[in-house]
């Protein structure tokens, strides 16, 4: 009888240990506040450890683990790029192929939309059409956000990256050993054409002039058709057509996460070195009449590591992320729109992409 009271005490012990060491999420935090923003922490590849992060500038203040804190669960593998529609968030969860839809201010699991092989980048073209890209599918996707289905495919043969719109038409980057930027009509849904540009085109926008700026990393060593000198290409999206090719000073260069400030007349860039360590890494700035590239870093990256940046569409505050070791949590450093420090944060492991809250 002894023993199974011991029996019995020790199984007692054992489930106080378990439920008192079992992680209990604490209430979501709702922010009502318009210029908050959302980092999107890729996480390691294959491991599962993506996450999200919310800051709010006026506060200055960072709440990590939004979306596992509010259900329970994490959003999955390599946390990709985030946009927000109306009341609803759409986050592409790239190696899970899937995009999670939550509540942007409870941070509330909503939906998922499936059968998506690599997702990259949403663009929402109505209330009921959104395209997102893909990067080992040789379609463009095609989802309902307002019932959260995939609904058909747009076929342009390769993978495809960014992506923005312009009129009826949107134009994307096909970025992996690629060379072309792919023009869509967006009321038939169909490929109409596309034009060669530097290799390796990995983002896209359109400034305050309609102009559209394509940064291309050139690729690297080795890849299919060898390596080229990275470009910064402007094209009319009117005629569809070059109008001018900056091209960087070597292949030393690894320009990418091309965005603009809040008021579109002014470009910015990370510009790293595949072997690291050189004089061009750091954040660039360029005005969009300009002549010229910059020939000097506007924020210098010294010993950090930077990995993603963002512009506030508000204030034009700029965020840029350091992924430090690729395996510790990231850091986030935000500076005025004239480079003056103004807060260092940090956030899960490998921030990459800023989704700002309107």
């Amino acid at each position: 009888m002894q023993k199974n009271k011991n029996i019995i005490y020790a199984l007692i012990i054992t489930i106080f240990i378990f439920v008192s060491c079992k992680r209990t999420p604490p209430e979501p935090v709702e922010y009502r506040k318009s210029n908050g923003v959302f980092i999107c922490n890729e996480g390691n590849f294959t491991y599962g450890n993506a996450s999200l992060s919310f800051y709010e500038p006026e506060t200055k203040t960072t709440e990590n683990e939004i979306f596992y804190n509010a259900n329970n669960f994490p959003p999955g593998d390599v946390a990709m790029s985030m946009s927000i529609k109306d009341s609803l968030a759409f986050l592409a969860v790239n190696n899970s192929g899937k995009i999670l839809v939550f509540n942007p201010k409870t941070f509330k699991y909503i939906a998922s939309i499936s059968g998506l092989t690599s997702p990259r980048y949403i663009l929402f073209i109505s209330d009921t059409k959104a395209y997102v890209t893909d990067l080992y599918d040789k379609n463009i996707s095609i989802i309902n956000p307002e019932n959260f289905t995939k609904t058909g495919s747009v076929f342009i043969g390769n993978g495809s990256e960014q992506i923005v719109k312009y009129q009826n038409f949107a134009f994307t980057t096909g970025w992996s050993f690629n060379n072309k930027i792919y023009k869509i009509n967006t009321d038939t849904d169909k490929l109409i054409d596309s034009l060669t540009v530097t290799k390796q085109p990995n983002s896209i926008v359109l400034d305050k002039n309609n102009k559209l700026w394509v940064l291309s990393d050139g690729g690297f060593s080795g890849i299919p058709g060898g390596q080229e000198i990275p470009a910064l290409t402007k094209i009319n999206p009117e005629t569809f057509s070059v109008e001018k090719t900056f091209n960087f000073p070597s292949v030393e260069t690894s320009p990418a996460r091309l965005t603009l400030n809040g008021t579109k007349d002014t470009l910015y860039f990370l510009n790293n070195s595949p072997s690291g360590g050189n004089q061009y890494e750091g954040v660039y700035e360029m005005s969009v009449n300009s002549e010229n590239l910059p020939v000097e870093a506007f924020i210098p990256q010294g010993e950090k590591l930077f990995y993603g940046l963002g512009t506030d569409p508000a204030t034009s505050d700029i965020y840029v992320s350091d992924a430090v070791d690729y395996l510790q949590k990231g850091i986030i450093y935000r500076f005025r729109s004239d480079g003056t420090p103004i807060d260092t944060f940090k956030t899960g492991i490998i921030p990459s992409y800023f989704c700002f809250k309107p």
